[in-house]
């Protein structure tokens, strides 16, 4: 889906997540219709009492309205602390909703969709691009109406004081509002370079704090020093670009503002002078001069967010309208029970943009209590033919049935349920031994988890911890090795009791004797399930009851391992190059 334009994409992006919170917009805008009127009015006052008070020496005068002008204050103040509140109410409120309506449609996503955007680009889009679009819409909840009121009624009011002192006011406004337009077309590009440098940064920052060790064995740290510098080299430079295009900005804003009110008090002295203007018009037109560049200067904050929080929003939108690729049935078929027997027909499957298919004519019949082995070199489709059950992705060519129903018409939580994969490189979250277990079956007793970790032959390693099912578990399981992350992945499975199993290499870093005992304790395990073993290594298929060989993504042989060795000569390949010359004899 092409890219929304940054503008349409903060209009569309903010409109209907506001509705919800009308009642809070509603009030922000009324109550800075009051803050500004008040503002606007105290001037007035001021000269009022100047000029009918102080000069005339009526000291009950000066009471009075000094009393009034006090009311008035306080009825500001109170007004802007009832538009600061429910200002950010609804900006903080669009904020959280955007979040997690975000969060939400990236775990939608296929991770096709998800590679396309890029995890740290995702993550860029989650805090900071949201974050500027909550900035934006802060500021202007607080100051769409205080800006125009504030400018139009400061013209006016001050035209009722005089009106060719007026005039300087005219000339003034429409130039710093031609300087806060070209200083927001200048900075529009740099923002939006600022927004891809920040997603470039955060990929650099992750590739190196996930692949340290990586960095430390290859002594690549000065190399990746340097990467990271010259991203962080570049952001900088784009700041600075913004922060002088702003330091000019200001100077002039500065510059207009203070030859102004030389200006005016030239003018208007001349004019007290001549007698045709009095001392507390002047201090009101001054304060009025005051608030409408005041009001200026605010909207030049305004516009100065509208750059980046359009191209923030752009981003953030570009992932909200994505259409997963892997979409849920409209009529989800919900089975009572799901046996487990699984059919592949014409099964194929070309990524996008790829030239030639990955899978192409995959046919496959698995049943209850058969274990079927899927092995071929590296490259020929094994994990693509595996992820295709799951629904990972769907099939471009062919279908997948369970139990006879096409998996694509299945309710996604019941094929979930139906179905459990262990990956060859398998995830675990920050916690416990204990909490990683139970995301498979949240009401799983310590006995379950125990049993589950006994087929996985992992409670050597865990009952070894001092804390048992409590050995705390970092980000990824880093401080876990790679056999101990699969077999705790395994356990997790095993715990799901799945219809079918879906063991993508996922025995490749265990040693022979663990990967042997393992197995043996699968088969009592999985007895009355589906199995589709995925696996390199002969050793891990060769008690299959089926083994599927599979060659630039066709199947080239099938049957037991004892056929398959005498007459096909792919597996026959593979059987030569892991056996060594001792046991050849």
């Amino acid at each position: 889906m092409g890219r929304s334009a940054p503008g349409g994409a903060l209009i569309t992006l903010l409109r209907p997540r506001l509705a919800p919170h009308r009642r809070a917009v509603v009030l922000a805008v009324v109550l800075q219709t009051v803050q500004t009127l008040a503002l606007l009015y105290l001037p007035t006052l001021n000269a009022d009492v100047i000029d009918n008070g102080l000069v005339e020496g009526d000291s009950g005068h000066v009471l009075r309205q000094g009393g009034l002008m006090l009311l008035v204050t306080v009825v500001q103040a109170a007004a802007g602390l009832g538009v600061v509140y429910y200002g950010a109410h609804a900006a903080m409120a669009v904020s959280r909703d955007l979040r997690a309506e975000f969060y939400h449609r990236v775990r939608t996503l296929p991770s096709a969709d998800v590679d396309r955007f890029g995890v740290p680009s995702l993550m860029t889009r989650t805090t900071n691009d949201i974050a500027q679009v909550e900035v934006l819409l802060l500021l202007v909840l607080t100051l769409i109406v205080a800006v125009p009121v504030t400018c139009v009624g400061g013209i006016a009011l001050a035209l009722g004081q005089n009106v060719p002192l007026t005039s300087l006011l005219l000339v003034a406004t429409p130039l710093l509002a031609l300087a806060i337009g070209l200083f927001n077309h200048r900075v529009r590009p740099t923002f939006e370079r600022m927004q891809q440098l920040l997603d470039t940064m955060n990929r650099v920052l992750r590739e190196q704090i996930i692949g340290v060790r990586v960095v430390r064995a290859f002594v690549r740290d000065d190399a990746e020093r340097r990467r990271f510098a010259e991203v962080n080299t570049e952001l900088r430079a784009a700041a600075l670009r913004v922060v002088r295009t702003l330091a000019l900005l200001v100077a002039t804003m500065t510059l207009l503002m203070n030859v102004s009110g030389i200006a005016v008090i030239w003018f208007g002295g001349r004019l007290i002078d001549a007698g045709d203007m009095r001392l507390g018009a002047l201090a009101a037109f001054l304060t009025y001069l005051t608030e409408v560049f005041g009001a200026l200067i605010m909207l030049g904050g305004v516009l100065m967010a509208v750059p980046r929080a359009q191209i923030a929003a752009g981003r953030v939108d570009d992932v909200l309208r994505t259409e997963p690729s892997v979409r849920p049935p409209e009529r989800p078929v919900r089975p009572a029970e799901v046996r487990g027997v699984l059919t592949l027909s014409g099964l194929g499957f070309r990524y996008p943009g790829a030239e030639s298919p990955v899978l192409h004519g995959i046919d496959l019949n698995a049943r209850p209590g058969q274990t079927v082995a899927v092995i071929g070199s590296t490259g020929s489709g094994k994990s693509t033919l595996l992820g295709l059950i799951p629904r990972l992705a769907d099939a471009t060519e062919g279908t997948v049935t369970l139990d006879g129903v096409d998996i694509r018409d299945l309710d996604p939580a019941a094929l979930s349920a139906a179905v459990g994969l262990v990956t060859q490189r398998p995830h675990l979250f920050t916690g416990t031994v204990a909490t990683n277990l139970r995301h498979a079956a949240p009401d799983a007793t310590d006995g379950d988890l125990w049993h589950a970790l006994d087929v996985a032959q992992a409670r050597e390693f865990v009952t070894a911890a001092p804390e048992g099912l409590d050995h705390p578990v970092t980000q990824g399981g880093t401080n876990l090795s790679g056999g101990q992350r699969q077999r705790i992945a395994i356990a997790r499975v095993l715990l799901r009791r799945p219809a079918v199993y879906l063991f993508d290499d996922s025995f490749s870093a265990l040693d022979h004797s663990t990967e042997r005992a393992l197995r043996q304790a699968l088969v009592a395990e999985t007895e009355h399930a589906t199995v589709l073993v995925v696996a390199q290594r002969v050793s891990t298929v060769r008690d299959a009851d089926l083994i599927v060989v599979l060659d630039r993504g066709r199947i080239v042989g099938s049957g037991t391992h004892r056929e398959l060795a005498a007459t096909d000569p792919t597996y026959q390949q593979i059987v030569a190059s892991q056996t060594t010359v001792p046991e050849a004899a």
